[in-house]
Parts: C-alpha cells; sequence; structure tokens
C-alpha cells in the first residue's frame, strides 16, 4: 500500500462503478464481526450507494495513490440512510434552521481501515453542512461504524433493527451538534 498522504475530492458519475464495488466489499468484510451472513446479506439491500448525494455535490472520494480508499457524504435531504435501492427514500430538502443535516453512506475499503479515512470524510461533511447553516447533524451508523462516530463526538439518540432486506439489521442513530 502506498505511504502517499490522504486526498480528498467531489465524487463524479464516473466513479459510480468503483465506489459501489468499494461499498460492496466494506459491507462484506467490515460487518463481519457485527453481523451473520444473513444479516450481511439483508445490509446490501438497504445500504449502498445514493447517487442522489453525487448529484447533490455533497458526496466526497478520499484517495490515496490514486486509489480510492474511501467515500462518503452528507445531504441536506430527508433520507436519513439508504442507497438507490432502499425502499422509502425521501428526497425532500431539509431546513437548516430547524433538521439536522444527514451524514450518509460513508465506506472505507477494508484495506484502509483505521487510517483516517473516516474522520477525513467526516470532517468535510460537518464543514460543508456547517457552510450551509446547519447546526446538527444525524447518521445512521453500522455496529462497525459506532466506535469511529463516538470517538468523533457523536451520540446514541436510538438503537432499532431494519427488516427491509429481509432479515432484521442492528443500526444506530446517532447526533451531534455541529
Amino acid at each position: 500500500m502506498s505511504s502517499a498522504a490522504l486526498t480528498h475530492r467531489l465524487a463524479a458519475r464516473a466513479d459510480l462503478a468503483e465506489m459501489t464495488a468499494l461499498m460492496d466489499l466494506a459491507i462484506a468484510e467490515l460487518l463481519k464481526p457485527y453481523l451473520d451472513a444473513a444479516q450481511i446479506e439483508s445490509s446490501k439491500t438497504i445500504m449502498g450507494l445514493d447517487t442522489q448525494l453525487v448529484e447533490d455535490g455533497t458526496y466526497f472520494v478520499v484517495e490515496q495513490g490514486g486509489a480510492i480508499a474511501g467515500c462518503g457524504g452528507w445531504s441536506r435531504r430527508a433520507t436519513l440512510y439508504g442507497g438507490d435501492r432502499s425502499p422509502g427514500r425521501d428526497a425532500a430538502l431539509l431546513d437548516p434552521n430547524r433538521d439536522p443535516a444527514r451524514v450518509r453512506a460513508m465506506y472505507t475499503h477494508p484495506d484502509y481501515k483505521r487510517r483516517g479515512v473516516g474522520r477525513l470524510i467526516l470532517s468535510l461533511c460537518e464543514r460543508a453542512a456547517r457552510a450551509e447553516g446547519f447546526v446538527r447533524a444525524e447518521l445512521v451508523a453500522t455496529m462497525a461504524g459506532e466506535p469511529l462516530y463516538k470517538a468523533c463526538g457523536y451520540r446514541e439518540i436510538e438503537r432499532f433493527s431494519d427488516d427491509r432486506g429481509g432479515i432484521a439489521v442492528p443500526l444506530l442513530r446517532m447526533g451531534k451538534p455541529l
């Protein structure tokens, strides 16, 4: 693996295939310590790429040495989590004076975990949301993501399960003042 510094940029439509492959790999590998095989398969239905984030210019790619190490973003839209295939999406715009921004679809390639990729994405999201007037952020964490979000100041709002993929997957809604 390259020792080059992490760089970041806004994601583009040309990145969709590579980001989707990274997400699938991250779901398959990074959730193994927390979920069984059926739950991981169910996760693939309720998680993944939301191309609206790319279109809105709120989704980032983090690279190291030319390889995508991770991706993630934030949203000014009502959908709290999930990808293009997820049921129940809501593209309504949020009011920054009333609603929290959404941190969305954060994924790190397994080869780059614990190297600052997630922290970098979170800081980019928080800074961009603050610049648009949001004073709070919320996200839905997988069990694999919970330690990072806690370390970055996010606090538990509610634990719940999502069974829209056929099997219940434990998730955690978290929030933070910006």
